[in-house]
């Protein structure tokens, strides 16, 4: 009867002190809170969001052959490189902002400058 007892006794013991670790180890956990000055679904993968951006580009017809680059910054995407024209501009800026998780467009596209005559 005694080994009974003293087993009994340990694992109270035990379930004594694992207990209160356990409730104070997960009051420990971190966790993720969202921006008060939040506007919309955060990109929280910036590569992600320059992918489907290019991709986008690239599905333009209009687009396609356009020497771009895309960059971007906690859903800010860059836009750099030359267009032939200010409509392109507008159009690569307009498929730009119509992709998911874009917050805003930052234009650095210009106008490819003509062969120039010696």
């Amino acid at each position: 009867m005694r080994n009974g007892r003293t087993i009994t006794c340990r694992l109270l013991i035990v379930i004594a002190f694992a207990f209160p670790a356990c409730v104070f180890i997960n009051g420990c956990k971190s966790t993720t809170t969202t921006p008060a000055n939040a506007t919309g679904p955060i990109a929280t993968d910036d590569a992600a969001l320059a992918a489907r951006v290019k991709q986008a580009l690239v599905a333009d017809p209009t687009l396609r052959s356009l020497p771009l680059s895309v960059a971007t910054f906690r859903g800010v995407v860059q836009l750099a490189g030359y267009a032939d024209s200010a409509a392109q501009i507008q159009q690569a800026i307009a498929v730009t902002r119509g992709v998911p998780g874009v917050q805003s467009v930052s234009n650095e596209l210009q106008i490819r400058p003509q062969g120039t005559q010696q």
